[in-house]
């Protein structure tokens, strides 16, 4: 059984460093989204809950939603779409 080599994409690189991941090229894509999605959703319940402590308007939660979607817009990437993109190599 032959190990994959995953080419990340130089944008997808530098997008998941701001999130503190750094992908080697032996890890899987799914586990790299898998991650992703999990620092999102801990960011989305955090905002939620400033939003019901007060600390957020309700009036601008919506923007900050938007704001967190686009700082996390490699999620809009099906699981499939990552694996393409990464094209894994056997090596």
């Amino acid at each position: 059984m032959s190990a994959t080599d995953w080419a990340y994409p130089a944008d997808f690189l530098e997008q998941l460093l701001t999130h503190g991941l750094a992908p080697a090229a032996a890890t899987p894509p799914a586990l790299v989204r898998d991650a992703l999605s999990d620092l999102y959703r801990f960011e989305i319940r955090r905002l939620r809950d400033r939003l019901r402590a007060g600390q957020v308007e309700k009036a601008d939660y919506v923007d900050e939603v938007l704001a967190l979607r686009k700082k996390y817009w490699l999620l809009s990437l099906t699981p499939s779409a990552w694996e393409d993109i990464c094209r894994g190599v056997a090596s």
